[in-house]
Protein backbone atom coordinates (compact mmCIF):
# COMPACT_ATOMS: atom_id res chain seq x y z
CA UNK A 1 0.00 0.00 0.00
CA UNK A 2 2.83 2.15 1.15
CA UNK A 3 4.45 1.76 -2.60
CA UNK A 4 0.91 2.69 -4.58
CA UNK A 5 0.34 5.58 -2.10
CA UNK A 6 4.01 7.01 -2.93
CA UNK A 7 3.66 5.96 -7.05
CA UNK A 8 0.16 8.33 -7.10
CA UNK A 9 1.98 10.86 -4.81
CA UNK A 10 5.38 10.87 -7.37
CA UNK A 11 2.55 11.98 -9.93
CA UNK A 12 1.74 15.87 -8.82
CA UNK A 13 5.27 16.59 -8.53
CA UNK A 14 6.46 14.95 -11.93
CA UNK A 15 3.40 16.37 -14.02
CA UNK A 16 3.24 19.18 -12.44
CA UNK A 17 6.94 19.71 -12.22
CA UNK A 18 7.04 19.57 -16.06
CA UNK A 19 4.15 21.80 -16.97
CA UNK A 20 6.57 24.25 -14.60
CA UNK A 21 9.00 24.46 -16.90
CA UNK A 22 7.11 26.90 -18.75
CA UNK A 23 7.96 29.22 -16.28
CA UNK A 24 6.07 32.29 -16.49
CA UNK A 25 4.15 30.62 -19.38
CA UNK A 26 2.62 27.78 -16.73
CA UNK A 27 -0.86 27.56 -16.74
CA UNK A 28 -1.48 28.23 -13.09
CA UNK A 29 0.21 31.53 -13.61
CA UNK A 30 -2.01 32.59 -16.26
CA UNK A 31 -4.45 34.38 -13.77
CA UNK A 32 -1.88 36.22 -12.14
CA UNK A 33 -0.28 38.05 -15.26
CA UNK A 34 3.07 37.83 -13.73
CA UNK A 35 5.69 39.85 -15.90
CA UNK A 36 8.02 38.61 -18.42
CA UNK A 37 11.22 39.02 -16.59
CA UNK A 38 14.01 36.38 -17.01
CA UNK A 39 14.90 36.47 -12.78
CA UNK A 40 11.59 35.66 -12.12
CA UNK A 41 11.38 32.61 -15.46
CA UNK A 42 14.49 31.07 -14.67
CA UNK A 43 13.88 30.86 -10.59
CA UNK A 44 10.54 29.34 -11.43
CA UNK A 45 12.18 27.05 -13.69
CA UNK A 46 14.94 25.93 -11.56
CA UNK A 47 12.20 24.82 -8.83
CA UNK A 48 9.92 23.15 -10.78
CA UNK A 49 13.14 21.44 -12.05
CA UNK A 50 13.74 20.55 -8.53
CA UNK A 51 10.01 19.77 -8.29
CA UNK A 52 10.45 17.83 -11.14
CA UNK A 53 13.70 15.70 -9.78
CA UNK A 54 11.48 14.95 -6.78
CA UNK A 55 8.90 13.25 -8.67
CA UNK A 56 11.32 10.93 -10.42
CA UNK A 57 13.34 10.11 -7.60
CA UNK A 58 10.14 9.44 -5.44
CA UNK A 59 9.32 6.84 -8.56
CA UNK A 60 12.61 5.41 -8.26
CA UNK A 61 12.27 4.75 -4.42
CA UNK A 62 9.05 2.83 -4.83
CA UNK A 63 10.31 -0.46 -6.22
CA UNK A 64 12.77 -1.11 -2.81
CA UNK A 65 10.59 1.15 -0.37
CA UNK A 66 11.40 -0.79 2.40
CA UNK A 67 15.32 -0.30 1.85
CA UNK A 68 15.41 3.00 1.20
CA UNK A 69 14.88 4.47 3.89
CA UNK A 70 17.67 7.64 3.81
CA UNK A 71 16.06 8.32 0.52
CA UNK A 72 12.71 8.13 1.20
CA UNK A 73 13.13 10.23 4.67
CA UNK A 74 15.17 13.06 2.40
CA UNK A 75 12.49 13.34 -0.01
CA UNK A 76 9.71 13.94 2.87
CA UNK A 77 12.34 16.20 4.57
CA UNK A 78 12.17 18.22 1.52
CA UNK A 79 8.43 18.66 0.71
CA UNK A 80 7.85 18.84 5.30
CA UNK A 81 10.27 22.13 4.38
CA UNK A 82 8.52 23.26 1.41
CA UNK A 83 5.28 22.72 3.27
CA UNK A 84 6.27 25.18 6.28
CA UNK A 85 7.59 27.73 3.02
CA UNK A 86 4.00 27.77 2.19
CA UNK A 87 2.64 28.11 5.87
CA UNK A 88 4.97 31.28 6.21
CA UNK A 89 3.00 32.29 2.82
CA UNK A 90 -0.47 31.42 4.32
CA UNK A 91 -0.01 33.58 7.21
CA UNK A 92 2.39 36.68 5.28
CA UNK A 93 0.06 36.93 2.46
CA UNK A 94 -3.23 34.53 2.96
CA UNK A 95 -4.82 31.73 1.24
CA UNK A 96 -3.76 30.76 -1.94
CA UNK A 97 -6.01 28.95 -4.54
CA UNK A 98 -7.61 26.01 -2.29
CA UNK A 99 -5.50 22.80 -3.66
CA UNK A 100 -2.67 24.72 -2.49
CA UNK A 101 -4.20 24.60 1.32
CA UNK A 102 -4.54 20.66 0.64
CA UNK A 103 -0.92 20.73 -0.45
CA UNK A 104 0.17 22.63 2.79
CA UNK A 105 -1.85 19.95 5.03
CA UNK A 106 -0.27 17.38 3.25
CA UNK A 107 3.35 18.73 3.69
CA UNK A 108 3.19 19.52 7.07
CA UNK A 109 1.01 16.52 8.70
CA UNK A 110 1.38 13.94 5.95
CA UNK A 111 5.58 13.75 5.53
CA UNK A 112 5.75 12.91 9.12
CA UNK A 113 2.89 10.14 8.92
CA UNK A 114 4.48 8.57 5.46
CA UNK A 115 7.82 8.30 7.76
CA UNK A 116 6.56 6.53 10.38
CA UNK A 117 4.70 4.43 7.73
CA UNK A 118 8.29 3.65 5.88
CA UNK A 119 9.56 3.18 8.92
CA UNK A 120 7.30 0.75 9.92
CA UNK A 121 7.36 -1.17 7.00
CA UNK A 122 10.89 -1.39 6.50
CA UNK A 123 11.26 -2.82 9.90
CA UNK A 124 8.85 -5.74 8.72
CA UNK A 125 10.96 -6.35 5.91
CA UNK A 126 14.00 -6.43 7.93
CA UNK A 127 11.90 -8.85 10.40
CA UNK A 128 11.19 -10.84 7.48
CA UNK A 129 15.03 -11.05 6.28
CA UNK A 130 16.20 -11.88 9.85
CA UNK A 131 13.88 -12.71 12.06
CA UNK A 132 16.51 -11.80 15.38
CA UNK A 133 16.10 -8.02 14.37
Amino acid sequence: MLQTATAILAVVPTVSGLVAMTGVGDPLYALLALPHDATLDSNLRFYAGIWLGLGLAAFWVVPRIERETALFRALWLMIFIGGIGRGLSLFALGLPFLPFVGFTALEIVGAPLFVWWQHRVARAAARRRCPIV
